[in-house]
């Protein structure tokens, strides 16, 4: 796979986990569905999407099975976003699961380049 498709890849799981983050901002506390309307809501909305349009830019150019394992990385960005940033505790468990993630992305990713 070539090195700007996996960059592109690799931004547009940025995207969709910077996406998911505000998503989860914008809704924490609120209880009333027009306190849903907000900008981090917005926002989220809009990375989530440019995020989508990324993943169709590399489809278009590459297999589905080597694109989509990329897909799994805003998974883990979102995990270590939620320990680091939003100070949430991670299990053990958790986190051999988010490297047994990267493995894996690691050694399908390696076959499609």
């Amino acid at each position: 796979m070539p090195l700007h498709i996996i960059a592109i890849l690799v931004l547009g799981s940025i995207c969709a986990a910077s996406g998911t983050v505000l998503l989860k901002l914008g809704a924490t506390g609120r209880t009333a569905i027009l306190s849903f309307i907000n900008s981090q809501i917005s926002v989220g909305l809009a990375l989530y999407g440019l995020g989508a349009l990324f993943w169709i830019y590399g489809l278009s150019r590459q297999r589905l099975i080597s694109v989509y394992p990329f897909t799994i990385l805003s998974f883990v960005i979102v995990y270590l976003v939620g320990i680091l940033g939003l100070g949430e505790l991670p299990s053990r468990s958790g986190m051999v699961g988010v490297a047994l993630i990267l493995i894996g992305l690691y050694l399908v990713a390696r076959n499609a380049i």
